[in-house]
This record gives structure tokens, C-alpha cells and sequence, in this order.
């Protein structure tokens, strides 16, 4: 299909033979506009350029008596010729040479790489003028040296358009227009790859959606910047880093004790609060009336000799103070506190006042005002500013007024402005004050991601940068539990920035149904066959319109293969890209393969933010970005929430109403269309539904309907998944499953098209080939925390999940098989060296619209929750399987009395099969888990637990380290089909341990409808399972799948007539397992049985055989390996065996052959309920016995039992180190504790004397160099505290009863990295984390004191070794970055 040459085309895309593109004439693939013009061809001169002449395009005439003219002037021409040449030379050359010295006298240095550094270049100053459509044609080359505004700017073919820049970064230019049109040839630039932009450059895009002064330009719309085939667009801001990560944590208000505010009116006397100086606690609230009460005034003195130097003291009066304010008390306030006003104080004067005891004046701030009419002259107001022991700065406030008539006081203890951020990465020198950067949640809600404003802050370090204002929400800045939950912290400000013009309210139909605010933004659009693109630090705000499909703030529409593949010399990448507060998605790759996004932020935005549009887009790589905050959106059903869902049918067919929870609901960070795309290092940090979907498409849609028949989507392999975290989503972190409807809206079927389908079931292959061999989707290093429904949801097979951690999730993870029987192939799903956190220590913030908070946790104290108070919290779900869970650690599940916590357990209300081949093997349990597995109630959540995916519910104990007996299995208490009398009861699990061996029937019923079966096994008659099917009641059809205990005979009954036709497939048999079933049918029934062997693949059949009769059980026994059968019409039972005669592949359900299926077709005129329950027994009744004896209870340790790895991070390529310090209190001990120790790695050291132990850490290698207990603070310690401690060493230390000289320790503790000396007086406890010695001190470094009912109990650190800031060199302990390697060989890059 060829494109349009016109003046406005359009491309259309067109596949490229053998991957190539075509491209215009004399196009260089991948070739950036060269910065110096080509030299001019031998022909007559130009026309002079005019740089500031653009008007509408005028096309130049001719006529015949022009060649007239020149035949007359030709010979003086001739004559003139060598002279202008010589001229020309000349003059260039001078032009040149001026140039050269005009810009090193102004301090710039010609740099080729800077294009505004181009001679041939024209200072370009065209002013304002908003009606003027500017045209760059043919030899247009422009710097544009000063800000500008147009109607609207088209570059075309020849034509360049540089932003000017200079060397200190002053050169500030904003072009405002309605559009931007670079054409076939046409460049903008603003910086360069090897030259980026130091000034700040901005472009605003003008215009509403109503707009009647300039048509739409097809395609493209209005407010855009539209890049055709053969344009170029290059955009290069300052490069920063473009988010980081949290390294110590931020509390609410920005102080742990939560700040204090305190304002009442008629507060009569002085009110005081006295504040912990260490900490910023509030320690003492009081009121005294010296006005009216002297022994008030005598109290406030005592109280104030009584302080301890160093406190923090604050006064303010309320309506009056001084009528019985005694001298005593003037002076005491004087001497503790340095008050210069208290003896002038008069009646009803205003006065506040902030000091430390002991500081004198130097420590006071105070500040009086009169007292006039009911009123004053102003607020007196006193303010200091401290900082904790922590080095946590904070301020104390008090002030005093009259006001209205009315006297009023009140106190302040907060952290506003003063907060400081600690953060992964060297940030200082890019982050600069006025920036606007935003904090990602760290809990459930996604909306307590918080925005703030950098200010000055000559104190901070290179890692460090001080906010405006105070956090609402904690962020969590630390691995917690052995789960990085540090809070992404990403800058939203670049110095180039394009927005979209907006009004202050939603108008048109700009769908102000759903918004309030005005949603038509600007957009970027780049068409396939352009000439180059590539965009880096550059910001995107007001961008994309929801009313609009195809205008995002990032668009590549139909680009084909934009790397090397696609003849692209540099591959087209998007690098550190801000993109927020934008109205529709953040970057679309539409159609478009090949693309390297990274390093960008996607921040409040509608719909799917990082999407793959149409399922073809394949070879894509996301490294290292950030989205978060993803709201819902209307343009795709899947972005829609429920209310959306609803509102919008006018795609739908006539009155049909869409169901949310099943065709919407889906919108989410990263929607990935196609697996064969690369996902390294991101972070999707809060969406309304998931953090990254991967679905599949059946077909090509959207506009690339057509172009691939068939993708192949749910059979093509995984590209790489590594180092991804999702947090804070709130239906999924990860999600692999389901598909798109690829039909339009019928009478058959009425969803609107491209809503979410169950259609698809992920299974990779080969080539995409389901005859080649699997090929495993490995998921490797996952974060996920936080999400308020699941970890993560996984369906189908073969997939690996590996090196990943799961923390604080409504359920951790849940496996779903590619299907049922028979449609699915035996896959198989595993997790191996993983971790599974229950209820961490990050307990969250009440707010932020979390739900639901209540008591939970370790700890038992308040924290936020997922889903309800009373959700069943899981770690790993099982659905139904096969799945090998292996080498993986559990912490942290511990039930309340309003929920069932629980490491594993299984999908709630469940209909669906489970197979006993789910293996759980090399588990490890931490002591902070109370509950291993669980199999459900009746009650809230599980309601009757009676479906027959609840009642199958069962799982292999490979080795014995989930339940201490190996090679047992793990059902349901109630469930006799897979008990002896030997089995464990498990009461608390709501369980049963049994050895045996196990496997499924797959009965499928044809001929009767809402059929229920009960089975019953011979040994246990009056315990029946009994199962009402999977297939909806009133189905013409209905298939069940009981887990059986082999060799063992069961009777099938029925609630109505029996099925007139019965298969039973054999599921999970190994070679000669075998069942005896006896299958109730009416007296005069006659039966046709027939085994055979069905190949799924090529639905053929062999080994057709049919079953023959024989007259009596004994008989049939008798004959176990031969087709018979055995019909006891007195009983009316059909008695035959279901025996395995091939063994089985890999996880295959069925055998090597196909699967073994034994088909029963039975005549008879009756229409009674076939239950023959009560002839059956007890004439077929056996006493029950075990296949398979239990085997003896494990007693010793598990051997390789748990993940290896003890730390699960973003940086999986750096060590941590694992630290744990237990001091204990007298109290304590009265309690009956006697444990004290400090752990590093696991490797515990008790101490059991009373005094002090300090053990002492090599930094960059992580082993252990010193320990040593002290029994008191004397000389020997204090030497030790100052020479004894390596250098370079990590410094643990805990307590014991109550150490002698605990103040004197304080001093010390200052070399070690703490802010200041911390007053230790009445303290009994502390537990230390310090460093010897780096400046400045490491952000974890941290004194924690223990004070009557403040007990420390066990606390938990996780510290990064081997950094250089510690002195250690780069290689030391860190492994190669195997991020940076995935990078390179998914891009070729190198």
C-alpha cells in the first residue's frame, strides 16, 4: 500500500520486506540531521535566506522571457565568475573566523556535537505572533534565540529549527503554539545525544478541543507535535537521575513521635510542655494558674530546677499570667531558661517563649506583646529549631495572642520545612531547590504518594535533599522483614518542558460527565519511516486527551522496527522522560518494535501508562522506569473502573450491560500486549488495578487489524522479566492471564470490542510452536508489597518464579494452571529462593484512603489491612496446579481472632480442580509463623467451604519440612477419600496428614443436567464426597475431578437419573496405579464400555478396546489387567477397574501415549435417582488400612531448608547484611525473658552477663571482627569506644539488665556517627547501629533507648555492604550488574 507524496501526507503502515522500512529519497538510515549543511551543489545560488520573512508558502514562476534576460548577461557573468568565487571563499572565511572569536570571547566553545553550535545556523528572534502559521521551508536554518509565539509551526523538508543554548544555562526560550508539524526532512532540535540542553527550554501547546480558528490536521488532531516519515525530533535535557530510592525512612508529620499541636482559648496561667530534646517528645503537658493560684506558681518552679540540663522547654500565657507569678518562679524562669521578659511581664501581655535548660539566653527564644482592648499589637511568637539524636531535624513553636476578643495559645513540635530526604543516589547536584519531586506510597493506597517542593539545604549531603512542607503518610526507606520496601522518590522537573495549555474546568465534550477538569492536553505523535527520534530528560505535563483515542503525551504510531533491525544506525530510545499529571497514558508503543524506554516516570495519569497497543509490538525494552499513581481512564474498557464500566455502552450491542468485573477493571502501569517484550529494573508503585499486565491477543487489532493473522501472543516465549517491583496496586502487583475480545459488539456476542476476555491461557513454545518443546517464562527477582489483593497472579505453564519476595499482600502469590482437564497440556508452575511475608513491620498509615486498620502483625499492634480486618492473609495460594513450591522462606503469618493468616492455603469459594501433585519441598517456617498452611472454615470469606475445589483441597509435603513427615500428603479434615487410619489430624489447620498414593478421575457426564455426585469410599461409607460439578447447574454436561487415594474401591452415586453417557480420563496415573469404581445405574440397564487412548494434539484414538462382562466381583478382582466389568443388578452397581497401563511425561496429565480414558454409554427405560447407598453398604463395606505407611516424624533440622539468600532487594547485585540486636531490660526479665543477643547474618551471639556487648562488622566484606561484653562503663570501655574499634567497621551494640554508667556512654557514641550525644539518664536499655567512621554517618545509622513500658524488644536492620562511601573499593564485595548485562543483549547495545 504506497504512502501519499503530497504536501500533507500521511503514512500508512506498510509491512517492510525482510524488516526494512522504505524510506524517502536520499534518506540515511538512522542518520541524526547532520549539524553543518552539505556543502551546495553547481548550480545557480538560492534565493537569499529571510530569516525573519516566514509567511504562507508562495510558489515561485517562471517564464519563457527570463532565459532572454540571461542569454544578454551571460558573457558578463562569465567575466564576473572567478571574481565572486574568490569573493565568496574570502568572505566564508571571515564569517567563519568571526564567528569562532565571537564565541570564545562570550565563553562558549564551538562544540560539532551541539547543534546550535551550527555556522550555518541564523539567529532566528521572530516575536509574538499568535496568528501567524510560520513555515521553516528548504534552507530555513534556524536558531531561535529568544521566546516566541505562533499559530502554528511546520518545518518542512530542508528546513532546521535549533533552540539556542549557552554555556551557564540562561539562554531560557518558551515557544508557545497550537501545533508543531515537522515534515519529510524537517528537524527541531533542543540539545543533542552528546550535547544536552542546559538552559531551560519550554513548549506549550495552545488550543481547546472547540476550537473553530484552525481545522484539524488528519491524523493528528490539534495541540500537538507531529513528527512524519522522514522528520527528525531531538530533545536532550540536563541529565539527572531521574528517580531514586528512599535510604532511611520518613514518618508521618516527618518525626516518629508524630509531632504535637496543641491551640486553646482561655488557657489561663502559663501552659508548658516539656520536650525531649533526643527524640522530640512530648513528655510533659501542664497548665498553671499564676494568676490566680500562688501554690501554682510554687509547682512551676519546682518543676523547672527539677529539669535535667539539655531539656526542651516551652511557655506560652493564656489570657493572663502575672497576678500570682512569684519572684521565685521569675527567677527560675530566668536562670533555667534565659527569659529576658518574664520580670517585665504585665497583665494580660501576650507572651511565648521556646529555651533549653541550662542554655541561658543564647537558647531562648521569646517574644512578649501588648496587651490593648481585648486585643494585641500581634501574635507573640518564640521558635527554635533541634535535632534528634538521629539527626532528624524538628522545631518547637509557642505563641500567645489575643485575638476577637478572645485570649489564645498553643504549641507547635513538628518537622515543616525541615524535612530531609535520604536517598540511593548522588542526586544534589540535578535536584535543585523549587524542583518538584513526589514520594511513592509505601502502603495498600496508592494515593498516599505525595508531591513536595525542594528547598535550599546547605547542611544536606550529596545524597540528601530537604522538602517543603511536612510527609502526610509514612515512606518506608528501608528493607523490612528481608523485603526491599524502600519508597520510590522520582523528580518531576526538567529544564525542558512541553505541556498543554489548560482551561480551569472540564468543558465541550471533554467527557465532563467523568471530570471536572479540562482533559484535552497537548500530544506528541511520531509516525513510522521518520529519520530520528530521541527524546531524554525532557518534561511532559498537561499532555494527552481522554475524549481522544490516539493522543497520548508519547505516541509511536506504527513505527515498525525502530532499531538496527529497522535500519536505524542509532536505536530510537526514550531516556529520563517526566511525565505527569497527563490525561491519557504516558508513552504508547503502537505497532512499533525495537524501542528502548528507560529511566522515565509515569506520574498521575489516566488509563494504562506504559502500553502496548495492539499485541504485535514485540522486542520492546522497559529498563528502570517508574509509574505510579495510574487512575482509571474510558478509552479502552480495560481502563475503565467500575462506575466508567457502567456508564459507557455505546459500543456495546443495544441494552446490554457491561459486567466490570470481568470485561473492565484492568487499567494498569505497565500493559504489556505481547511477552515478547523486556522488562528489567522497573517500579510500578500504585495503580487502580495492577502494576504490570501481561495479555494476550488472538489477533492483530486496532489499527493493525490484519497486518499478522495470527499472533501467537499466548504461545510465544517470555522476553526477559528481571528485577521488577510492584507495590501498592490495588487488585495485582503482576498479572499474567486472560485476553482481549477481538470481535466487534453482535447479538452473539454483545461486550464491547477490546474488553477483557478469559480467553487466553499463557503456555510458551518454541518458535511459538505448540509441537516444539516448552520453553519456561522465568520471573526473576520480583518485588511485591502492598498490593491490597495479590502479589501476584500467574496462570498458565511452564513458568519459574525465582529470587523474589512477597511481603504484606492480601495473598502472596497465586499459580493458576493454562487450564482444566482436558484442555490443558500438564504444564507446570514453580517458585523456588523465595520469600513470603505475612504482616511485616512497615504497619503503614491510617488514611490516604486506606480502608481498613486494626490490629495485626509480630507485634499485635494497629496497621493497615488488605481487603477487610477479617481477609483470610496468604502467602502462597494454591488454585489448583501442578505447582513445585521449593527452597522458599515464610515469616510473619500469624492469625488474630479476626482472620485466618496462613503461609499457604488455597483460592477462597473454589469450583475448580486441584491436583495432588502440587509439591512443597526444602520450606523453611520462621518461628514468627503460627499457622503453616490452612484449609478453610465455614464462616466469613469461606462461607460454606463446600464447592468441590474446597473440599479437593490437597498438597505433597515432599520432605517432610512443611508438616515434619515426608512424603505425605495434606487434605482437608473431612475429605475420606484420602485418609487411613494412621493420618495426623492438623485441628488448627482445619487439616490431615496422610501417606499414600494419589491421583485424579476425570468423570464428564453427558445426558443429564444439574447432576450432584456423591462418592463414597468402601472404608469410610458414611463420610461421601460429594460434588456438585464445575459447569454451571442446568448444563447439558458436567465434569467433576476427586483426588483419590490408589488402590482403593469407591461407589458413584448420583442426585437424579444417571448420565447416559460417562467418560472417565484418568489424571496423574502413574504406570499401574489403579481404582476399583462402582457406578450406580438402574436394574435394567444395559452398557457399551470402551477404553481408548486420545492424543489431545492430533484428537486422534487408539487402542480402542471394549470391556467384556464377567459374572461377580470376585471374578473381576481376579482379573485386575484385563477390560471387564461386573454389573450387580441387586445392588445396582457397575463394577470395573480404572487401571494405568503407560507411564507419564514430565508433568503431563496424561501418559506418553495420550491420555487412558474408559467410556461408558448405558441404556435404560428408567427414570429413578440412582443413589445406591443403602444396598451398596455394608455389603461392599472393607475396614479401612493404609497403602503406604506413615512415615516417623522428622527430628532433626531441615537440611538446605529455605531460600539462601536473606535478603530480597532492587539491587539484587549488592550485599546486605542481616542484623539483629536483643537488648533486654530488668522489666523484661521480670517477665520472664532472658534472651539478649545481637545476629549477623543468622549467626547468633548470646551475651548473658549484665553490662554492654558491642560487636563490631567489616563493612565491606561482612564478617564479623570483633565482639566483646563489658559489665560496666569504665576506663577499659571508654578506651575501646575510642581506639578500639576497627576502622571502617559497622558497630553493633545491646544491653543487658541495667548497665552501669549509662549516661557516660553518650559522649562516645558522637564518633560513631550519631548527631549529637543523646541523654541517657533514667534510660535502661539501648540497642545501637553505628560506624566507624565515614563522614557524613551512613543514613541507617541509629540509637534506640528503652525506658519503663517502651521496651526495644528484637530489632531488625538491613545494611548495604561494600559501598565506596565506606571506604571499600568498587569490587569488593559486589557481583557483576546482571541488570546492565540483560540491557545490553536485549538491545545490542553495547
Amino acid at each position: 500500500m504506497p504512502t501519499s507524496d503530497g504536501q500533507s501526507r500521511f503514512p500508512v503502515f506498510v509491512a517492510p520486506p525482510q524488516g526494512h522500512h522504505p524510506r524517502s529519497p536520499g534518506y540515511v538510515p538512522g542518520r541524526v540531521a547532520p549539524i553543518r549543511s552539505p556543502p551546495p551543489a553547481k548550480a545557480p545560488p538560492p534565493p537569499p535566506i529571510k530569516p525573519h520573512g516566514l509567511v504562507q508558502q508562495q510558489q515561485a514562476t517562471f517564464n519563457l522571457s527570463e532565459e532572454n534576460h540571461r542569454r544578454e548577461h551571460a558573457q558578463s557573468l562569465q567575466q564576473r565568475k572567478n571574481t565572486l568565487i574568490c569573493l565568496g571563499v574570502s568572505m566564508g572565511a571571515f564569517l567563519l573566523s568571526l564567528i569562532l572569536v565571537l564565541s570564545l570571547t562570550s565563553g562558549d566553545i564551538l562544540d560539532e556535537n551541539c547543534p546550535d553550535h551550527s555556522p550555518s545556523l541564523s539567529d532566528w528572534n521572530p516575536g509574538h505572533q499568535p496568528q501567524k502559521a510560520i513555515v521553516v521551508r528548504r534552507g530555513d536554518l534556524f536558531r531561535l534565540e529568544s521566546s516566541a509565539t505562533f499559530h502554528s509551526l511546520t518545518i518542512q523538508s530542508g528546513g532546521r529549527v535549533v533552540f539556542a543554548d549557552n554555556a551557564d544555562g540562561s539562554k531560557n526560550i518558551t515557544l508557545r503554539t497550537r501545533h508543531i508539524l515537522i515534515e519529510n526532512g524537517g528537524a527541531l532540535y533542543i540539545g543533542a545525544p552528546k550535547c544536552h540542553y542546559r538552559s531551560n527550554a519550554v513548549i506549550a501547546l495552545m488550543g481547546r478541543s472547540d476550537s473553530k480558528e484552525i481545522p484539524e490536521v488528519p491524523g493528528l488532531g490539534r495541540k500537538f507535535i507531529g513528527v512524519m516519515s522522514g522528520g527528525t525530533l531531538e530533545l536532550h535535557g540536563t541529565e539527572r537521575v531521574s528517580w531514586s530510592l528512599l535510604t532511611q525512612s520518613v514518618p508521618a508529620s516527618g518525626l516518629n513521635t508524630g509531632g504535637y499541636a496543641f491551640k486553646r482559648n482561655f488557657s489561663r496561667g502559663i501552659n508548658l510542655r516539656v520536650v525531649d530534646q533526643d527524640t522530640s517528645e512530648i513528655l510533659l503537658k501542664e497548665r498553671y494558674d499564676t494568676h490566680e493560684l500562688r501554690n501554682d506558681s510554687r509547682r512551676l518552679t519546682l518543676l523547672l530546677r527539677s529539669l535535667p540540663v539539655g531539656r526542651i522547654v516551652t511557655l506560652a500565657v493564656g489570657d493572663s499570667a502575672v497576678k500570682s507569678l512569684l519572684d521565685e518562679t521569675k527567677k527560675a524562669i530566668e536562670e533555667t531558661l534565659g527569659s529576658s521578659y518574664v520580670y517585665g511581664l504585665k497583665y494580660r501581655q501576650a507572651w511565648a517563649l521556646v529555651s533549653v535548660v541550662g542554655g541561658g539566653n543564647a537558647s531562648c527564644s521569646e517574644d512578649v506583646r501588648e496587651h490593648e482592648n481585648h486585643d494585641t499589637g500581634g501574635r507573640a511568637l518564640a521558635r527554635r529549631d533541634y535535632t534528634t539524636v538521629n539527626g532528624v531535624r524538628f522545631s518547637v513553636t509557642a505563641y500567645s495572642e489575643w485575638k476577637n476578643g478572645f485570649p489564645i495559645s498553643g504549641f507547635q513540635v513538628d518537622a515543616v520545612d525541615q524535612v530531609v530526604l535520604n536517598l540511593q543516589d548522588e542526586v544534589q547536584q540535578t535536584w535543585q531547590p523549587g524542583n518538584q519531586i513526589v514520594i511513592a506510597s509505601t502502603d495498600y493506597s496508592m494515593h498516599q504518594a505525595e508531591e513536595f517542593t525542594l528547598l535550599p539545604c546547605p547542611h544536606c549531603n550529596s545524597r540528601q535533599v530537604r522538602i517543603q512542607g511536612k510527609p502526610l503518610y509514612n515512606h518506608v526507606g528501608e528493607i523490612v522483614d528481608g523485603v526491599d520496601m524502600r519508597a520510590e522518590v522520582a523528580l518531576l522537573s526538567r529544564n525542558i518542558l512541553i505541556y498543554g495549555e489548560m482551561e480551569n474546568s472540564c468543558y465541550g465534550n471533554n467527557l465532563c460527565q467523568f471530570y471536572s477538569h479540562d482533559t484535552y492536553g497537548g500530544h506528541i505523535k511520531i509516525f513510522g519511516n521518520f529519520s530520528s527520534v530521541h527524546l531524554s530528560y525532557v518534561e511532559l505535563k498537561n499532555m494527552g486527551q481522554q475524549s481522544e483515542r490516539s493522543r497520548y503525551p508519547i505516541h509511536f504510531h506504527m513505527c515498525g522496527d525502530v532499531d538496527q533491525k529497522g535500519g536505524y544506525r542509532e536505536p530510537t530510545y526514550v531516556d529520563g522522560l517526566s511525565i505527569h499529571h497527563c490525561f491519557s497514558r504516558c508513552i504508547t508503543i503502537h505497532a512499533t518494535n525495537g524501542l528502548l524506554v528507560k529511566n522515565s516516570v509515569g506520574y498521575d495519569t489516566l488509563g494504562h501508562c506504559f502500553f502496548l497497543e495492539d499485541g504485535i509490538e514485540q522486542r520492546n525494552t522497559f529498563y528502570h522506569n517508574l509509574g505510579l499513581l495510574t487512575r482509571p481512564g474510558t478509552l479502552l474498557p480495560t481502563d475503565r473502573n467500575e462506575t466508567l464500566c457502567l456508564s459507557i455502552k455505546d459500543k456495546v450491542y443495544k441494552g446490554y450491560t457491561p459486567s466490570p468485573s470481568t470485561e473492565c477493571k484492568a487499567v494498569s502501569t505497565f500493559w504489556i500486549a505481547n511477552p515478547n517484550n523486556n522488562l528489567i529494573s522497573n517500579a510500578a508503585a500504585g495503580s487502580q488495578d495492577a502494576g504490570i499486565w501481561f495479555v494476550f491477543h488472538s489477533s492483530s487489532t486496532g489499527d493493525s487489524h490484519g497486518l499478522v493473522p495470527e499472533t501467537k501472543a499466548e504461545l510465544t516465549p517470555l522476553g526477559v522479566f528481571y528485577n521488577n517491583r510492584v507495590h501498592s496496586n490495588f487488585k495485582a502487583g503482576l498479572f499474567i492471564d486472560k485476553g482481549v475480545k477481538t470481535s466487534n459488539a453482535s447479538a452473539a456476542d454483545p461486550r464491547e470490542y477490546l474488553c477483557l476476555d478469559n480467553n487466553a491461557r499463557f503456555r510458551p513454545h518454541q518458535n511459538a510452536d505448540p509441537s516444539q518443546p516448552r520453553v519456561a517464562a522465568v520471573i526473576d527477582t520480583l518485588i511485591s508489597f502492598k498490593n491490597n489483593d495479590m502479589g501476584a497472579w500467574i496462570r498458565g505453564g511452564d513458568i519459574i518464579i525465582q529470587n523474589s519476595g512477597f511481603a504484606d499482600n492480601g495473598v502472596g502469590l497465586s499459580f493458576a494452571s493454562d487450564g482444566s482437564y482436558p484442555k490443558d497440556e500438564g504444564s507446570s508452575q514453580e517458585v523456588t529462593q523465595s520469600l513470603f511475608v505475612g504482616e511485616s513491620r512497615n504497619r503503614g498509615t491510617n488514611g490516604g484512603q486506606n480502608k481498613y486498620w486494626g490490629l495485626g502483625g509480630t507485634d499485635g499492634l494497629m496497621r493497615t489491612l488488605p481487603r477487610n480486618r477479617t481477609f483470610p492473609i496468604r502467602g502462597f495460594q494454591i488454585y489448583d496446579g501442578p505447582v513445585r513450591l521449593t527452597q522458599s522462606t515464610f515469616r510473619a503469618f500469624i492469625p488474630t481472632p479476626e482472620r485466618y493468616t496462613s503461609a499457604v492455603g488455597f483460592s477462597l469459594k473454589n469450583t475448580w480442580q486441584l491436583t495432588p501433585r502440587n509439591n512443597m519441598s526444602h520450606l523453611d517456617f520462621h518461628s514468627t509463623v503460627g499457622l503453616r498452611a490452612f484449609f478453610g472454615r465455614q464462616g466469613q470469606w469461606f462461607e460454606d467451604n463446600d464447592l468441590d475445589g474446597d473440599k479437593n483441597s490437597v498438597f505433597h509435603d515432599v520432605d517432610g519440612s512443611v508438616t515434619g513427615y515426608k512424603d505425605t500428603f495434606v487434605g482437608r479434615v473431612d475429605n475420606y477419600m484420602i485418609q487411613h487410619p494412621l493420618c495426623v489430624n492438623m485441628t488448627q489447620w482445619n487439616g490431615v496428614i496422610c501417606s499414600g498414593r494419589y491421583s485424579q478421575v476425570y468423570i464428564q457426564t453427558q445426558g443429564a443436567s444439574s447432576l450432584t455426585l456423591s462418592i463414597n469410599r468402601d472404608e469410610y461409607p458414611t463420610a461421601p464426597l460429594v460434588l456438585r460439578g464445575i459447569n454451571s447447574q442446568g448444563a447439558p454436561s458436567q465434569q467433576y475431578q476427586p483426588v483419590l487415594m490408589m488402590s482403593k474401591s469407591y461407589t458413584l452415586h448420583w442426585s437424579g437419573t444417571a448420565p447416559k453417557e460417562i467418560v472417565l480420563s484418568l489424571i496423574n496415573f502413574d504406570k499401574d496405579d489403579w481404582v476399583l469404581f462402582g457406578l450406580c445405574y438402574p436394574p435394567d440397564t444395559t452398557f457399551q464400555i470402551m477404553g481408548d487412548i486420545n492424543d489431545r494434539q492430533s484428537n486422534t484414538f487408539d487402542d480402542i478396546t471394549d470391556y467384556g462382562p464377567v459374572f461377580s466381583l470376585i471374578e473381576l478382582e481376579s482379573k485386575p489387567l484385563e477390560r471387564k466389568y461386573f454389573f450387580d443388578q441387586n445392588v445396582g452397581l457397575l463394577w470395573l477397574y480404572l487401571r494405568a497401563r503407560h507411564g507419564r511425561d514430565g508433568h503431563s496429565y496424561c501418559s506418553f501415549k495420550g491420555c487412558e480414558r474408559v467410556k461408558i454409554t448405558a441404556t435404560t427405560s428408567s427414570q429413578q435417582t440412582c443413589n445406591c447407598t443403602s444396598k451398596a453398604y455394608p455389603k461392599y463395606t472393607k475396614s479401612p488400612s493404609a497403602v503406604v505407611l506413615m512415615p516417623a516424624q522428622n527430628t532433626q533440622p531441615c537440611k538446605d531448608c529455605g531460600a539462601k539468600q536473606h535478603v530480597f532487594t532492587s539491587e539484587p547485585w549488592m550485599p546486605y547484611l542481616q542484623t539483629q540486636v536483643k537488648s533486654l531490660s530488668l522489666k523484661e526479665q521480670q517477665k520472664g525473658d532472658t534472651m539478649s543477643f545481637i545476629a549477623v547474618n543468622k549467626e547468633m551471639m548470646p551475651f548473658t552477663e549484665p553490662g554492654y556487648f558491642v560487636v563490631s562488622v567489616d563493612a565491606c566484606s561482612g564478617k564479623v571482627t570483633k565482639k566483646i561484653s563489658f559489665a560496666k562503663m569504665d576506663a577499659e570501655m571508654k578506651q575501646y569506644l575510642k581506639t578500639g574499634i576497627p576502622k571502617r567497621s559497622i558497630v553493633l551494640m545491646a544491653t543487658r539488665g541495667q548497665p552501669e554508667g549509662l549516661p557516660d556512654v553518650a559522649p562516645y557514641l558522637t564518633t560513631l556517627g550519631l548527631a549529637k550525644a543523646a541523654d541517657l539518664h533514667n534510660k535502661e536499655s539501648l540497642a545501637l547501629w553505628a560506624f566507624q567512621r565515614s563522614t557524613p554517618p551512613p543514613p541507617w545509622v541509629w540509637l534506640y533507648a528503652g525506658q519503663g513500658d517502651n521496651i526495644l524488644g528484637l530489632l531488625e536492620r538491613y545494611l548495604p555492604l561494600g559501598l565506596e562511601a565506606y571506604g571499600c573499593s568498587p569490587s569488593a564485595t559486589q557481583t557483576a550488574r546482571k541488570d546492565l548485562e540483560l540491557l545490553k543483549e536485549a538491545t545490542g547495545l553495547h
